[in-house]
């Protein structure tokens, strides 16, 4: 059998959907043994990769299938169409494939980018609000953490919210009554109810919002704008290096809508800066 085919082959079919980590991990397990995973039961399966034997059901059911028997059927068939053909050296391992896989986001996202004028307004948008809210819940609170950690350095008034509940609806409120404009939301696999709950009562305050995110959706309709970035989603766990990268556009974006201000107050971080030792100079 062409390991390297088929892997390719069996990558093409696990991409189709959306998977858990503990999906990703069977998949996972399935492309790095094809000669022997594509005939093990889903018990056998299960056992191998240490989940319990509904995951492998669920798995299937997760791609489209009715069961891990038509699933099996299916990979077979995979295994037969891949065997004939060489791989070749330049197959790449699953940490390659991973990066090739963000290669790909990144130039996704250079094409929307072309459209620099609608950054520049949305910078521009950004600068004028104040307060300026930052919503990242979860799994997007470290890029909302990011964002907002840079944006403090050259904007007034910059909250960021990262705990949810009543308490993101209450700073929503206190933004909105303090003449906030805008939220900047990322929302990022998986996306929490409670990140949508706060979009959708930001706007019903007067509160605009724009949302990096991967999909559009229902995001769209609780969004004025959406920033389109693709996750990777061939490790165990989502990589995020476009939506980093969208990130740190749109503090060039709002730096830009502010030069004066931006200058002034980065002068006196790093005068202060310098005052209290922050950083090491050595």
């Amino acid at each position: 059998m062409a390991d390297g085919r088929v892997r390719g082959l069996l990558q093409e079919l696990f991409d189709r959907s959306r998977l858990s980590p503990t999906q990703r991990r069977l998949a996972r397990y399935v492309m790095d043994h094809p000669d022997e995973a594509l005939f093990l039961s889903s018990v056998e399966l299960a056992r191998r990769v240490g989940v319990s034997q509904p995951s492998v059901t669920r798995l299937a059911v997760a791609l489209g299938y009715a069961g891990y028997g038509e699933l099996q059927r299916e990979l077979r068939q995979l295994a037969v169409r891949g065997g004939g053909e060489e791989a070749g050296d330049g197959a790449p391992n699953k940490f390659q494939g991973a990066v090739r896989a963000e290669i790909e986001n990144l130039r996704a996202l250079e094409h929307f980018l072309g459209n620099a004028e609608a950054v520049e307004e949305l910078g521009r948008e950004f600068a004028a609000s104040e307060p300026l809210c930052v919503l990242g819940l979860r799994v997007s609170a470290p890029l909302a953490e990011y964002f907002g950690y840079f944006a403090k350095k050259i904007h007034p008034d910059v909250r960021v919210l990262t705990v949810g509940g009543s308490v993101v609806l209450d700073a929503l409120a206190q933004a909105r009554a303090a003449g906030g404009g805008w939220v900047l939301c990322f929302l990022l696999p998986r996306h929490p109810r409670e990140t949508l709950r706060a979009m959708s009562y930001a706007r019903s305050i007067g509160l605009r919002v724009a949302t990096v995110a991967d999909r559009a959706g229902r995001i769209g309709e609780l969004s004025d704008v959406v920033l389109p970035v693709g996750v990777g989603t061939r490790l165990v766990f989502d990589s995020q290096a476009a939506a980093m990268v969208l990130a740190g556009v749109l503090l060039e974006a709002l730096s830009d809508a502010a030069p004066k201000r931006a200058q002034e107050r980065l002068e006196e971080f790093e005068r202060r800066a310098a005052e209290l030792g922050f950083f090491e100079t050595g």
